[in-house]
């Protein structure tokens, strides 16, 4: 089975540790996906970060972004998602169940965080 190369959205400064949930559910046997690359920290020193981003997106199937309760107004998610759609390149979005975040504008369906809709969303 190929698995899916995902790259993984999220507001750095607030869900770092949302990101390593799902960074070790890719290592898990039955996972139908694995993480390729992960969102940089826009204020990184790096003086072409958007380049950086872009080429990392490029490389994956699919932009999963993680919807915390400030993602939705955080600057390099939004970037993300422009070079992802500017690419062609599929995104969804995953929030903790039981939680109520808003959605990140243009960044495709918004699911519950369930292994279930991973395995789904990812086959």
């Amino acid at each position: 089975m190929t698995k899916k190369k995902v790259f993984i959205s999220f507001d750095f400064d607030n869900d770092l540790k949302l990101k390593n949930l799902l960074a070790g559910q890719a290592k898990l046997p039955d996972s139908p996906f694995e993480i390729s690359d992960w969102s940089l920290k826009e204020a990184a020193p790096e003086k072409h970060w958007e380049d950086k981003a872009e080429a990392k997106i490029k490389r994956s199937n699919i932009v999963v972004v993680i919807v915390g309760d400030k993602t939705s107004k955080a600057s390099g998610v939004k970037k993300e998602v422009k070079l992802a759609r500017k690419n062609n390149i599929t995104i969804v979005q995953i929030k903790v169940q039981n939680t109520n975040p808003l959605k990140v504008a243009d960044a495709g369906v918004l699911y519950n965080w369930t292994w279930d809709n991973l395995k789904l969303i990812l086959k």
